[in-house]
C-alpha cells in the first residue's frame, strides 16, 4: 500500500529524514511515534506530497508519488494535519466537503452523494451540529474533529493523521480513536503520527518510532513497548503495565528517572 525506501528530507542544510525504508501493508493500522523533532510530521507531509523528498522513493499502491496527479494522490491518501490554516470563515459543511474533491466531475459541483458521504463523516466525527457554524467559531478540540470528517469523507485507501487528536478532551480521543479502529476493521488503512503512547498502544497493531530522523524500532506493539525500548528512545525511565479492563500495553514515565541518569549524558 505505501512503500518508503531510502527517503531522505532536508530542510535547508538541516537533514529531517535520512534513509528512512518503511514498507504499510493495506489494512494495516501503524502508531508512528519518537520524540520532538524526530520527523514524524515530515514523514506525513512527504507521504501525502506536500513536502519534496531529497532522495529516495515513495509509492502509493504501487506507483511513484510524483507520477501521481492530485487527485490521484488524494484517493489514496488522506491526511489530518495538525493544523489547518485559511479556514476559519468556511462554514464546516463546506470545509468537510472539500473532502469529496477527489471525486468532482469535470465540470465541478458536489453531488448529492458526496452531500450525503460528507454528513455521514460528520455524525460519525460528532461535528453534525455545527454544519452550519463557521470553522472559525469552535474550540480547538472541536475543529480537528472537523479534519477528521473531511478526511475520512475523501474515501482514500489509507488515513495520514498529524497528532490529530492532541486538542481533543479524554473523551472525545477514544471516541475519534474507536471510530479509526472500525473504519481500520472495514479495511482503512491507517497510519498515526503520535505523541500519546498509551494510546498508541491500545489502539495500534504496529508501532514505528523514528528518532533523529531515522527509524529506530520497527514491529508490533509487544516487541516494541517495553521498557528497554521506551527508555533508550525517550531518555527516560519507563514502567509498563497491562491496561486493567483491556489487557493492551501501558506505560508510565518515572519520575527524574532521566535514562541515562542526569549528569551522565554523552555530549
Amino acid at each position: 500500500m505505501i512503500s518508503v525506501k531510502g527517503l531522505c528530507v532536508a530542510y535547508g542544510r538541516r537533514a529531517a529524514l535520512t534513509d528512512v525504508n518503511i514498507e504499510i501493508g493495506r489494512g494495516e493500522m501503524v502508531g508512528l511515534l519518537g520524540p520532538n523533532g524526530s520527523g514524524k510530521t515530515t514523514l506525513v507531509k512527504a507521504l501525502t506530497g506536500v513536502t519534496p523528498i531529497a532522495s529516495g522513493e515513495i509509492r502509493l499502491g504501487g506507483d511513484l508519488l510524483e507520477t501521481l496527479a492530485p487527485r490521484q494522490r488524494a484517493r489514496r491518501v488522506a491526511a489530518v494535519p495538525q493544523r489547518q490554516e485559511g479556514a476559519n470563515a468556511l462554514l464546516v459543511r463546506t470545509l468537510v466537503l472539500m473532502g469529496r474533491y477527489p471525486y468532482q466531475s469535470f465540470f465541478g459541483g458536489y453531488s448529492q452523494r458526496d452531500e450525503d458521504i460528507a454528513f455521514a463523516a460528520m455524525r460519525e466525527t460528532g461535528v453534525a451540529p455545527f454544519a452550519d457554524r463557521a470553522a472559525g467559531e469552535l474550540s480547538g478540540g472541536e475543529f480537528q474533529r472537523v479534519l477528521i470528517a473531511r478526511a475520512l469523507a475523501q474515501e482514500a485507501d489509507a488515513l495520514l493523521l498529524d497528532e490529530a487528536s492532541s486538542g481533543l478532551d479524554p473523551a472525545r480521543k477514544i471516541e475519534i480513536h474507536d471510530l479509526l479502529a472500525v473504519r481500520n476493521e472495514q479495511g482503512l488503512t491507517v497510519v498515526s503520527a503520535i505523541h500519546d503512547l498509551n494510546l498508541a498502544a491500545q489502539y495500534c497493531r504496529r508501532l514505528v518510532i523514528l528518532k533523529e530522523g531515522r527509524v529506530a524500532k520497527d514491529g508490533p506493539v509487544e516487541d516494541i513497548f517495553t521498557e528497554k525500548n521506551l527508555s533508550e528512545i525517550y531518555e527516560t525511565a519507563f514502567t509498563i503495565f497491562r491496561h486493567p479492563a483491556t489487557g493492551a500495553l501501558q506505560c508510565l514515565p518515572v519520575p527524574g528517572g532521566a535514562f541515562p541518569p542526569r549528569g551522565r549524558r554523552k555530549g
